[in-house]
């Protein structure tokens, strides 16, 4: 017969097991104020280096792009605040300035669109709009993407959608897309801006509820137009793919 641990036995166990745990936490707080320190030293070092490429920052959009992939790695963000050193910098008014021509495209363009937009004619539009002055001109998509995303701050009015490969768009108009409509709009950009019931059963083997249920709903939100002169049957055009679907063809 096994003897049972004494009190005394337990009582020490459960003391060494305390110390485990103190040394631990003692290990951990260690560890988390040296990572800190690490984190001011680069903060420091990010602030210094923004300060001295500042002009080449806000000219160049490679550079910005590689910068605030920087910031981001140590969980700095530019725009987040307008306060500071970064205010200083004038780095967030680049993106402020473009969020707001963003919305004055997106306003502009709502009613042949429906609310959604490409960036790439996104682009071409605010090119357009910002002037031909050369600092104008360099704009980039990431540029873009970075001012778009920042203006959720006014509500789900404004949302960027990612499809296909590496496929984003900007809808401006309240209201979320299911992934039914976001496969939908993927499928017509594959397909010359345009889709039918009859393509989406065939290509992405839905019943004949299911495509003209999602087909419909665009064609409600004003998404989509619909030809209804086709002798075979309806097409529904999507305006937001128009400007892809021309740049393709050239």
């Amino acid at each position: 017969m096994r003897r049972r641990a004494g009190v005394g036995a337990i009582h020490k166990q459960k003391l060494e097991q305390e110390k485990y745990k103190d040394k631990g936490n003692e290990i951990q707080e260690n560890q988390f104020e040296q990572m800190t320190k690490q984190l001011e030293v680069f903060r420091a070092n990010l602030e210094e280096f923004a300060s001295k490429h500042k002009n080449e920052i806000k000219k160049n959009p490679e550079f910005r792009r590689q910068f605030q992939e920087m910031c981001a790695s140590i969980g700095v963000d530019p725009l987040a605040t307008g306060k500071g050193f970064w205010s200083v910098l004038g780095i967030g008014d680049f993106y402020y300035e473009l969020a707001v021509q963003i919305v004055e495209v997106c306003l502009s363009t709502n009613h042949k669109n429906g609310g959604l937009i490409g960036l790439d004619e996104l682009r071409t539009r605010l090119i357009k709009s910002r002037g031909q002055s050369k600092h104008h001109q360099e704009i980039s998509k990431d540029d873009l993407l970075a001012a778009a995303r920042k203006l959720k701050i006014l509500g789900n009015g404004f949302t960027v959608l990612s499809f296909g490969k590496g496929q984003c768009m900007v809808q401006s108009v309240p209201g979320e897309l299911s992934l039914d409509h976001t496969t939908v709009l993927q499928c017509a950009d594959q397909n010359q801006g345009c889709v039918s019931v009859s393509l989406l059963k065939d290509r992405l083997k839905w019943g004949e509820e299911r495509s003209v249920k999602a087909l419909e709903h665009m064609l409600t939100e004003g998404l989509a137009w619909v030809d209804l002169q086709n002798p075979d049957e309806k097409m529904f055009y999507f305006p937001s793919l128009f400007y892809a679907c021309i740049n393709s063809r050239n």
